[in-house]
């Protein structure tokens, strides 16, 4: 999986995840989340574009995220997500504690 990331604000960017996110995904763009909060990062958007399918693994790591983030005092968004992404999300009901749109 190839992530393109975006910062254009020293506290924030954008992470363009490229392909599902699914379990044997998920090291690359965990891997890459850290970094961004490592380096500071407190608003992370993952644009899920290029993504068709999450399973409980990638909602995890998401979840994960928002805690990281909420916990250093920002935010997590996801932009871009797909009608069934967002039906999955919304069932979940995951855009109750990070914002979620879709296309």
């Amino acid at each position: 999986m190839n992530n393109e990331t975006k910062v254009e604000d020293p506290a924030a960017a954008i992470i363009r995840l490229e392909g599902d996110l699914v379990s044997p995904a998920l090291p690359a763009a965990r891997s890459k989340l850290r970094e961004l909060v490592g380096a500071g990062i407190v608003h992370v958007t993952v644009d899920l574009s290029d993504t068709q399918m999450v399973d409980s693994a990638g909602i995890g790591l998401l979840i994960s995220a928002h805690n990281s983030l909420k916990k250093a005092g920002g935010e997590l968004t996801v932009i871009h997500a797909s009608k069934e992404i967002l039906e999955l999300f919304r069932t979940m009901r995951i855009h109750q504690h990070f914002r979620v749109s879709g296309d």
